[in-house]
């Protein structure tokens, strides 16, 4: 199974390097869709990541709407994370997909208002949370949607016992 995680206008450094250490540990793709609100050289994303940038497949991307013409919504298992969404991450049967893209909008403001209303009904999912607030840390989300996937498809190729400190 291919998992591609998609950052659309990424701002904060150490979100998006807490998300690439993510993808690294999992064997997920990290998608990164400009603009970026930091530089990918920058030393705050280094530190967030670790040492896993070189174990990291990555893909950037000058625009949105240049990702959305490669990797069509229609033609792939394409789900927009979102505190609007109408479907529960976990209502979903990812174990029978072979590849997924799960897209999370930026810090600030989310995923673009018109993909929302494009796909308000098909393609959102949302983590449930409390209605007093307003969202989970983006990394956090992540991990939590990822780790879901992975566990669907029974962690294929992932260690499930630690020999680290054996």
């Amino acid at each position: 199974m291919k998992l591609n995680i998609v950052l659309v206008e990424p701002e904060i450094p150490q979100n998006t390097g807490n998300i690439a250490r993510t993808c690294a540990i999992t064997g997920a793709k990290l998608h990164l869709v400009q603009p970026l609100g930091f530089r990918i050289d920058d030393k705050t994303i280094k530190r967030a990541g670790l040492d896993y940038w070189d174990k990291l497949e990555i893909e950037e991307h000058i625009s949105f709407e240049k990702f959305l013409e490669k990797y069509k919504p229609e033609e792939n298992n394409m789900f927009f994370a979102t505190t609007k969404g109408k479907t529960k991450y976990t209502d979903i049967d990812y174990s029978k997909m072979d590849e997924v893209f799960v897209l999370y909008g930026k810090e600030t403001k989310g995923l673009p208002e018109w993909i929302l209303e494009k796909y308000l009904n098909t393609k959102t999912i949302r983590i449930p949370m409390l209605p007093t607030l307003r969202s989970l840390n983006l990394s956090n989300s992540v991990a939590i949607i990822t780790y879901e996937i992975l566990r669907q498809h029974n962690f294929e190729d992932l260690q499930e016992i630690s020999t680290y400190f054996d």
